[in-house]
């Protein structure tokens, strides 16, 4: 019965920090160990509190015990090892924890004892919120983006609440790298002063539009195009109107012009790894032998994607009112817009690849606690008999836990 009772002890710190933190990575689909860091230090203060007089072996135990786990989650989910500051950080917190908890119960033998437990889950409170991905702040130097298109980027569709000017989350990101400027008419393009430009679903052009479109380009320009062969970007509008974007990418000419490859249609949404492990998620998009399609074209640069809908941010934003935060996003494909404009986001984001590989990681994090959890009880049985003395209030309150635990 006290094996099982250590036993217990050890496991079920882990069992609650585990599906705490998974919870909030399956909204986005990260494999990030940040996700667990609130559950970890408050799972690692409430069991310092609780194992204070086990003795700093045992706590620091428990510590990687709480903290292995999902570590191993993360690793096994996304196929590849997690961020290599969130390793010792999400550890630092644990033990921080663990040892702040048991020092507030029983403090150091220093005057300040208590203070310095204060001190130290301050520290990871610091480092809970200074260490996981911070929201993207604008750069100052910030080149003018031309955004040609037909999709409601910078406009409420009449009728929604609101109505009115007003940008959606992928515009929002990219202004923190451009500047963003709404263009009406192609023509206009060699005057605007822009070097770089976003075509997205636009309306049928006209052929001196479309010569526009090439003549800059040949003079330097770069442009990344975003020609869905099968809109579903939502709208309210009726099928037919004129406000609505195009169901149907209308710059064939263009494209063929510069030798692109329709590609094929893939009317399902898929989620696109990158060879680097970077993320796309697309939606009825016609994809070509590689993504993007890229091509030279006199002295400038054309970039092609068969799908706007990625734009949409239904598709790579988990809250839509933090589309700065790179832990609500879905996907990658923010950062991805700004680096082939030319102005990169920094930061590298781990993705659960398949269920299986969820699954698979889920298991042997659990395997790995449960099994870590087993070792300790064998090796701590004498920390767990003999332990510091306490008040009767204490020893009380801990018989009565012990207890609990034994008729799990």
């Amino acid at each position: 019965m006290a094996a099982l009772t250590r036993f217990l002890w050890l496991w079920l710190p882990m069992l609650a920090v585990l599906p705490a933190g998974l919870a909030r990575a399956w909204e986005t689909g990260q494999a990030d160990p940040w996700d667990w860091g609130v559950p970890v230090l408050a799972v690692a203060v409430v069991v310092g509190l609780l194992l204070a007089r086990r003795g700093s072996a045992v706590l620091a135990w428990v510590a990687m015990g709480v903290v292995g786990p999902a570590l191993l989650f993360c690793a096994l989910a996304a196929g590849r090892m997690p961020d290599m500051g969130a390793l010792p950080g999400l550890l630092a917190l644990a033990v921080m924890g663990t040892f702040g908890g048991a020092w507030l119960r029983f403090p150091l033998p220093l005057a300040q004892g208590r203070l310095a437990a204060v001190a130290l889950l301050a520290l990871a409170g610091l480092l809970l919120w200074l260490g996981p991905a911070r929201p993207i702040a604008p750069v100052p130097d910030r080149p003018k983006l031309a955004v040609l298109t037909a999709l409601p980027l910078f406009w409420a569709e009449p009728g929604q609440a609101g109505a009115a000017p007003r940008d959606v989350p992928i515009i929002a990101v990219l202004r923190t790298r451009f500047t963003v400027e709404p263009l009406d008419d192609p023509r206009f393009l060699a005057g605007s002063g822009a070097r770089r430009l976003l075509v997205a679903q636009p309306r049928a052009l006209a052929p001196e539009q479309l010569v526009a479109i090439d003549n800059w380009v040949r003079a330097g320009g770069t442009a990344l195009v975003l020609a869905d062969p099968l809109l579903r970007w939502p709208s309210d509008l009726p099928l037919g109107d004129r406000r609505r974007a195009p169901a149907a990418s209308l710059l064939a000419p263009l494209l063929t012009h510069w030798r692109f490859d329709p590609g094929t249609l893939a009317s399902a949404e898929v989620r696109h790894f990158l060879p680097d492990g970077r993320l796309l998620t697309l939606s009825g998009a016609a994809i070509g032998k590689v993504l993007p399609q890229s091509g030279k074209i006199g002295r400038g640069q054309v970039l092609l994607l068969g799908d706007a809908d990625l734009i949409d941010d239904r598709l790579w934003l988990a809250d839509p009112v933090r589309p700065l935060d790179p832990r609500a996003w879905t996907a990658d494909t923010p950062a991805l817009l700004g680096e082939w404009l030319g102005a990169p986001i920094p930061g590298e984001r781990r993705w659960m690849r398949t269920p299986a590989a969820v699954i698979a990681g889920l298991r042997w994090a659990i395997l790995a606690g449960t099994g870590w959890a087993i070792l300790g009880a064998m090796l701590f049985g004498r920390p767990f008999a003999t332990k510091r003395p306490g008040t009767k209030s204490e020893n009380r309150l801990e018989r009565i836990q012990e207890n609990s635990l034994t008729h799990f």
